[in-house]
This record gives structure tokens, sequence and C-alpha cells, in this order.
């Protein structure tokens, strides 16, 4: 349907920085089904510095009113993680169709509240998990429900971010818990999501959440500031078909080794690895099948890549494969996946590794 493009309008569009800038504008302006119409920032000069940056012909500094426009379809929102909620609920009441990056809400009870309205009203709606766009991923998930390894006994992930001594200077606001933007809402969020999307869902965990680092530097120099959020979480447990599972997100002070996902099956092994850390590109997978002499590296059909080649590598390849699922939905009225209620599912487990962490035991999942 090129001829009707979804008009998307974009909160966070800023041509300079931020998550907008390095992955959802090229992006969309890559995908010929969508016709970036406005964009959003805080204020209007650096609204006017975008809308010239990426051709959109309508600029805005203040959300409430971009939301209402008659001309825009889709809003998508792409800021910290404490504004979502307002933002999201704005659009949806204005009737909109709307992409939220993850996490969805601070909190559990602000994704319910999105969900509980974008159900209401009726309107196609996705959370921002783009590992579900990663041609490694996608093939890691066939694999193994193919029975590539047969009954999964075992499977493990580890990620390590480094950078923790540094987010003051940039993001000092990431220090408190309660605004939902830290290493067990953000990294554990996207990783446990794409692991428990190729082996399977948690039936029971015990966790542990810590905060290893409780003091960052900020950019005013001298001044520090304190922490609560997490920087590591640990989980361990089984899976709803029996395996036994492990997952460790940190975010440490020096050379991360990104991220790894190993499983164990009864016919079979496989591996799957990325040194792009939270963007799962360039995975490399690895497996061998019952009596093989050795592993060996299992290739990743082009298939699995249903966007255009004018998309560029990196950050924005895997946002524009979701953004496709997304502009398929709307224009046919199906349901779609990753959306707000399989959020609130998402931010149920993150809560239920909290609880576990808290009271020291093994919560149940499902």
């Amino acid at each position: 349907m090129l001829e009707n493009k979804i008009r998307i309008g974009i909160i966070g569009a800023n041509a300079n920085y931020g998550w907008s800038m390095r992955a959802h504008l090229p992006a969309l302006l890559a995908l010929p089904e969508y016709e970036l119409t406005a964009v959003c920032t805080s204020n209007a000069e650096t609204a006017a510095e975008s809308a010239r940056a990426y051709g959109a012909r309508l600029p805005f500094h203040d959300y409430q009113e971009m939301v209402v426009h008659p001309d825009i379809d889709l809003v998508s929102v792409s800021v910290r993680v404490p504004l979502h909620h307002d933002m999201v609920m704005a659009a949806l009441q204005a009737g909109k169709h709307v992409f939220c990056e993850w996490p969805l809400g601070a909190n559990l009870n602000e994704a319910q509240e999105m969900a509980s309205l974008a159900r209401s009203q009726g309107v196609t709606n996705m959370v921002g998990l783009q590992a579900r766009g990663a041609p490694g991923i996608l093939y890691l998930k066939e694999l193994v429900s193919q029975g590539y390894v047969g009954e999964v006994l075992a499977c493990n992930m580890t990620m390590f971010l480094p950078g923790v001594l540094q987010r003051g200077l940039s993001m000092p606001w990431m220090a408190d818990r309660e605004k939902g933007g830290n290493t067990l809402t953000i990294g554990t969020g996207h990783a446990i999501d794409a692991f428990c999307f190729c082996v399977g869902e948690f039936r029971e965990i015990s966790a542990k959440v810590a905060t290893q680092v409780t003091e960052w530097e900020i950019s005013e120099p001298g001044k520090t500031v304190s922490v609560n959020s997490a920087d590591n979480v640990l989980i361990n447990g089984t899976l709803v078909d029996g395996a036994v599972a492990s997952v460790h997100v940190a975010t440490i002070p020096w050379h991360g080794s990104g991220w790894r996902m190993e499983v164990y099956g009864r016919e079979g092994t496989l591996t799957a690895s990325s040194q792009e850390m939270i963007q799962y590109g360039h995975i490399t997978i690895r497996g061998a099948n019952g009596g093989d002499p050795q592993v060996v590296e299992v290739p990743i059909p082009e298939t699995l890549t249903q966007i255009p080649s004018e998309v560029p590598t990196g950050a924005p390849f895997n946002v524009a494969q979701i953004y496709r699922t997304l502009s398929q939905a709307i224009n046919s009225g199906a349901k779609t996946m990753p959306d707000f209620d399989f959020a609130v599912d998402r931010h149920r487990l993150l809560e239920a590794v909290e609880q576990s962490s808290i009271s020291g035991g093994k919560t149940v999942v499902l």
C-alpha cells in the first residue's frame, strides 16, 4: 500500500544525538511504506533543525500538539524512560497507532495502564524489543524450534557491557531506580526477551539484583551522584519445558565481552555470540549435531532479512525489521508482536526477578 503510506511522527527526533538519530530515523527513511511527517524535540529550534535534516514537513516542540495532528497515523516514542507513560497515553487518547521504545513504562503499573488504554482504543501498538528483528536471533529460534539440538536440557546467556563509571556524565538520571532506566530494565529486559524468544519462557526463577558501583561522577567536575539502580542481574531457574537456565547481565567498568548464548540439547549444541552488545548485530552462530566431530559456524540465511538494501547496517537494521512488521499489522489490522500486552508480561518477569532478589527465595513466574 505504498500509495497510502503510514504517516509517522517521532517524539525524540533530535538530529544530533539519541537513539532516534542512530536507529529509528535511518530505518524509517529507507522503508517505502512510511512517510516521516513530523518530528518533535524539546524546543522549537532543534525541532526545526530536525525537520530540515530529515525532510519532515511538520516540526513540533510540544508533543501534545503533535499527537492530535490529523496528518499523523502513527506516533513513535523514543525518549527517556520516565517520559514514556505520559507521551504514550496522550497518543493513545488521540486514537493514534503507537510504537514505544522498551521499556514500555518506568514500572509495571505504568505499562499496565498503557496496555489497557491501547486495548480499549483498538489501535495497533508495538514495543521496541528489536532483538526480534535480528536475523541471528530469528535463525537461532528457528534452529531450536526445528530440533537442531533436540530436547533442550540446559541453556545460558551472558551479556557484559562496559561503561558503568561513565553513565553519570551523560545520563545521571539513570542512577535512580525509580526512573526505570537501568541494567535491570533496559539491558536485562532486551537480553532476556531475546533469550526467551529463542528457548522459551521461565517457569520459576531465583535471582540476584545488585548495585556494585554506588556512585557516579557527573559532567560537573568534582560532583557525583548516588546510585541505587542495578548494574548486575543474575538469574537462574527452569524453563516451561523443564530446561535448566541461567542469565547474567551486567554493566561493568571496562572491556565488556559482549553477548553470548549457549543451548545444549539431547541431540546437539548451539552457541551464538556478538560483540555489538545490546544491538544483536553481526551474530555468529556455531553448532554441532550429536556425533559431529566439532562445533562449526552455521550460516544465517539471507531470507531472514525482510527490508530494503538501502537500510544502513548497524543500529537501524533490526529496528527496520520490526517497523516493517508493524506496518504490515497496521495495514492488515492483524495483531502484532511484541505489543503492549506482551510488554506487560516482560515487565512482570522483571518484577519477579527483583522480588526474588529481595526475598532471597524462588519465584514462580508461570
